[in-house]
């Protein structure tokens, strides 16, 4: 009798080992669905990118010995097979390295939307893995089916894929619920904040920057709560309205993203702005939306939403931004580079930032305005918070002072000094526009050697492919001295769109992951070096 219980601790011990990979599994792909936004089609997109591989891994070729010997099976004992297909088990499913990346550059966040999500995954798993094991003590008085057992949980293990789709598609009823409650919450809260004036900001890109610019600026006179970080969504703006939005704030930035239809519209339910800002109508998520038109649709909801009398504040050089539908009686300032209430002149770069001269139009007031920010389209962005400045009542020069306090947004052409090297960390998701101006900024440096670090750009639709080439043309016309280019693959269009330029192809390195191109270049640098990290893409799409 002891015999047979040592023999079913061994199948315990495989079950638990079995067990602890379908959890690593499990945390793999909620953290794809976290980084995906929790977006049930992209998830699935993500799976079918990767067809068989998301479903069979190297643990699961388990099932080939197991077939085998079963041909064999009456040769042995019922204890002898039991143990010997438990070892064999172990073996296949102790290794899991392999499952995710070992330096996730975001990690996994339990939110308590991510642990109610896994709560779920594990139901169903249970579902299966005890329904399915039942036949396997059925017709045994001693030890259980073990061929039955392996099965069902080896079986379970490669449906956790599916599992974490059922369980959002499960739990949807009750996200919907809870969410309509911070709605609901955050609407009462504004409700009862009558003085306060709401600042809306929406574009393809550049709305985190200038939002914080907008802050900065306006802190000068009022006090300002705004959406740290890139919390653009409903769930971000309300939980900083419900959470930081204080009695004495007088001013209220948020930040407003979209990637479908209607999206700008539903964070206007929640807080209809008195300015509305627009950066810029771009290439970005052209895989949800299909075309540029759309996207100057969906941002177009931000002036139809806002508030009867607003203001708009509009980047004046974008002709889809100036041809978007609004009320006649908003109030339209329009703040360009090229166009606009503003001019701006003698615009220098260097190591420390930029400086230009900026003049009011209308009275012909001038202020020298020296930033830490780099870029032309960050001097666009800055336009656009000087015009919500200017429309607030602030002077030009309380702006320009101000203007000198900025910080770099994190990640969005940020200058870091990093021993004797200088690192320009444009690290956010990038987008034509953009990418290209960061390129222009690094060729702007002298003194040094100048590098570039870039997976590309992803979400740009049937357009990806031209715009990485694109972006490699442009690269290769920029005269810097090396280009660190990451995945292979996903890398492709952009390395031949930098050949097609005519740069040395010796002076491109391409590497299977960031961390391989961070390591080369730390091996490899030299003092006065500039690096522009361009693009940081999440660790989902090193798999596809």
């Amino acid at each position: 009798m002891s015999y047979f219980i040592f023999v079913e601790l061994v199948i315990f011990l495989f079950l638990i080992v079995v067990t602890r990979h379908s959890y690593i599994r499990t945390t793999h792909f909620l953290h794809v669905f976290q980084q995906l936004g929790y977006k049930s089609p992209e998830y699935w997109k993500f799976i079918k990118g990767n067809q068989l591989g998301a479903f069979v891994v190297t643990a699961h070729l388990f099932a080939l010995p197991l077939f085998l010997l079963g041909f064999f099976e009456a040769r042995f004992t019922v204890t002898a097979y039991a143990l010997l297909i438990s070892i064999f088990g172990m073996g296949f499913f102790l290794p899991t390295a392999y499952i995710r990346a070992e330096r996730p550059k975001k990690p996994l966040v339990y939110t308590p939307r991510l642990k109610r999500l896994f709560a779920t995954v594990i139901v169903l798993y249970a579902l299966l893995v005890l329904a399915g094991s039942v036949p396997a003590w059925q017709f045994r008085i001693l030890l259980p089916d073990v061929t039955i057992l392996a099965l069902i949980w080896v079986l379970a293990d490669m449906l956790t894929p599916l599992f974490i789709l059922l369980a959002a598609s499960l739990m949807k009823p009750v996200e919907n619920r809870i969410q309509e409650g911070f709605k609901h919450q955050a609407r009462q809260k504004l409700a009862q904040m009558r003085d306060l004036r709401i600042i809306g900001i929406t574009g393809s890109y550049g709305k985190t920057s200038v939002k914080f610019m907008i802050k900065t600026l306006l802190e000068e006179r009022f006090s300002v709560c705004f959406t740290p970080g890139s919390f653009n969504t409903p769930m971000g703006i309300c939980k900083v309205i419900n959470s930081d939005l204080q009695a004495h704030h007088q001013v209220l930035v948020l930040e407003m993203g979209a990637r479908y239809r209607g999206n700008i519209k539903e964070l206007c339910e929640i807080a209809r702005p008195n300015v509305a800002v627009i950066s810029n109508v771009g290439k970005a998520h052209l895989e949800t939306f299909g075309s540029q038109q759309m996207i100057a649709k969906t941002k177009g909801e931000l002036l139809l939403n806002a508030q009867p009398d607003a203001t708009a504040v509009l980047n004046s050089d974008d002709s889809l931004v100036m041809g978007m539908e609004h009320r006649q009686s908003m109030r339209v300032v329009p703040a360009g580079l090229a166009t606009g209430i503003f001019s701006v002149e003698n615009i220098s770069y260097g190591r420390e930032g930029c400086s230009f001269t900026l003049t009011l139009k209308e009275t012909g007031e001038s202020a020298q305005v020296t930033t830490r920010l780099l870029g032309e389209h960050t001097i666009r962005n800055l336009l656009l918070a000087f015009g919500v400045g200017h429309h607030f009542g602030l002077r030009l020069q309380t702006m320009a002072l101000a203007a000198a306090r900025i910080e770099p947004v994190e990640h969005r052409l940020e200058l870091k000094p990093a021993g004797d090297i200088t690192i320009i960390d444009d690290a956010f998701n990038s987008n034509p526009v953009g990418a290209k101006n960061a390129v222009d900024v690094l060729a702007q440096f002298t003194g040094g050697r100048r590098f570039i670090i870039t997976p590309g750009m992803v979400e740009l639709g049937e357009e990806e492919e031209a715009e990485n080439r694109a972006f490699g043309r442009h690269i290769g016309k920029s005269g810097i001295e090396g280009v660190y280019l990451v995945g292979p693959r996903r890398t492709r269009p952009i390395y031949e769109g930098i050949i097609e330029a005519g740069y040395p192809e010796a002076q491109v390195k391409v590497f299977e992951t960031f961390f391989d191109a961070r390591d080369y270049m730390n091996e490899t640098k030299q003092p006065g070096d500039v690096v522009l990290l361009e693009n940081d893409l999440p660790d989902v799409y090193n798999e596809s």
